[in-house]
C-alpha cells in the first residue's frame, strides 16, 4: 500500500494477504483504545500489508544504510578475491585514506594550451572527414 488508510470499511477491499488483513483490523481496534491512543496505530497500519523493502535510515535504530553497504561492498570484495585465488587482504598492509584534500580544477601550466591544440586537430580530421565523404 502506498497510503494510510482512512477508513476500518476499506480494509476489506485491500490487496494483501489475510494475515495482514488481520494486523490492520487490530490496529484499528487498538487504536480506539485509550492505552493506546498516543501510538499512531492507524496512522501506520498500511505498512502491514506493504510487500516491498523498507527500511529506516535513524542511526539509533539498528544499523545505518551506510554500514550495510560497507559490509556488502567487503563481502563482494572477498568474495572477488577468492574466485580469482588471491589471498585474503590484511588490513595492516592496506592503507585508507581517511581525509581528501582539494587540490585544484582545471588545466595547470599551459596544459591548456594542449588541450585547445588536441581540440582544433580533431574539428579539422572531422571537418576533412565530412569533406571527403561529400565529395565520394
Amino acid at each position: 500500500m502506498d497510503r494510510p488508510i482512512r477508513e476500518v470499511a476499506d480494509v476489506a477491499r485491500l490487496d494483501v494477504t489475510e494475515h495482514a488483513r488481520r494486523m490492520i483490523y487490530t490496529c484499528f481496534a487498538l487504536a480506539s483504545d485509550p492505552a493506546y491512543r498516543l501510538i499512531p496505530l492507524r496512522q501506520w497500519a498500511h505498512m502491514l500489508g506493504y510487500r516491498g523493502h523498507f527500511s529506516t535510515k535513524s542511526r539509533h535504530y539498528s544499523t545505518t544504510l551506510g554500514a550495510l553497504r560497507q559490509v556488502r561492498a567487503d563481502h563482494q570484495a572477498e568474495r572477488a578475491r577468492e574466485r580469482r585465488g588471491l589471498p585474503a587482504a590484511d588490513e595492516r598492509e592496506t592503507v585508507t585514506v581517511g581525509q581528501w584534500r582539494y587540490a585544484g580544477s582545471g588545466y595547470r601550466n599551459g596544459e591548456h594550451l594542449w588541450a585547445e591544440l588536441i581540440r582544433q586537430r580533431i574539428a579539422t580530421a572531422r571537418r576533412i572527414a565530412r569533406e571527403q565523404g561529400e565529395s565520394a
